[in-house]
């Protein structure tokens, strides 16, 4: 989806209809707004953050082998 939105006389904007109904946000809905180098990103911000990073990154240690891992660091750290 792409669409153009204008900056009103008060500096803000409309979320448009089709991006709220995606997002499944509404009135009241607090937005995180990143600022990169060229552009502007608005995320909806999680209502329950400890549910929102549960689980993220799981996928990091799958390969790793995380008992051998900390076994190692742990090793590392009497030298």
């Amino acid at each position: 989806m792409a669409t153009t939105v204008t900056l009103s006389s008060k500096n803000q904007i409309v979320v448009p209809r089709e991006a709220r109904e995606k997002l499944k946000i509404g009135p009241g809905r607090e937005l995180l707004v990143l600022c990169k180098e060229d552009r502007v990103v608005l995320i909806p911000r999680p209502k329950d953050i400890v549910k929102h990073m549960a689980g993220l990154h799981k996928g990091v240690w799958k390969d790793l082998g995380a008992s051998s891992y900390l076994k190692d660091e742990r090793d590392s750290w009497d030298q």
